[in-house]
């Protein structure tokens, strides 16, 4: 049997770009289009993008000032599961600090992470207040769910959002230790 190569070759070629295009077209349209469509809706959100890189979605957040960070997650979450199903969705926030409030943020950096580390989450509260006292016309707030901290230090036009999780990346411990 003589194979006829041209015919095999362009078979192979139409059949693979038919293939991936067809999950570049789904993952657009079905996943990334309607994902960006629900954060843009939301109030505070200035602009949303949305991308997948190895089964991860990445969502692109600009926020305004005043936007109430853990509400958007929350959303994003609740609506976008029919979406993105059981896949983890990692945000990215740009948001227009300021060098006051990066020089807040680290005052209060020590406190903050003690909390974190120890587990007791008043303490950010805390250091928010203290933030508040030792930088007047900054504002700073936090608020806590079932998976993340998040803090929004404010300063007029200027926001600064941290999203902390609270389950901290565990270690996994090899089987050949």
């Amino acid at each position: 049997m003589k194979i006829k190569w041209v015919p095999l070759v362009i078979t192979t070629v139409a059949s693979v770009a038919l293939l991936f295009g067809g999950w570049a077209v789904y993952r657009h349209y079905a996943v990334e289009q309607p994902l960006d469509r629900i954060a843009a809706s939301l109030p505070g959100v200035e602009s949303a993008d949305t991308s997948m890189e190895n089964g991860h979605i990445i969502l692109e957040l600009k926020l305004e000032a005043d936007a109430d960070l853990a509400a958007i997650y929350r959303k994003v979450k609740q609506e976008g599961v029919k979406r993105i199903g059981n896949r983890p969705v990692k945000f990215n926030i740009a948001s227009n600090s300021s060098d006051r409030l990066e020089q807040a943020w680290r005052y209060s950096l020590f406190e903050v992470a003690e909390s974190m580390e120890t587990r007791r989450y008043s303490g950010i509260r805390a250091a928010m207040d203290n933030v508040s006292e030792q930088f007047p016309g900054v504002t700073a707030s936090s608020e806590m769910d079932e998976d993340n901290v998040y803090i929004r230090l404010q300063d007029g036009q200027s926001a600064k959002f941290i999203v902390l999780p609270r389950q901290a990346p565990s270690l996994e411990v090899w089987s050949s230790a």
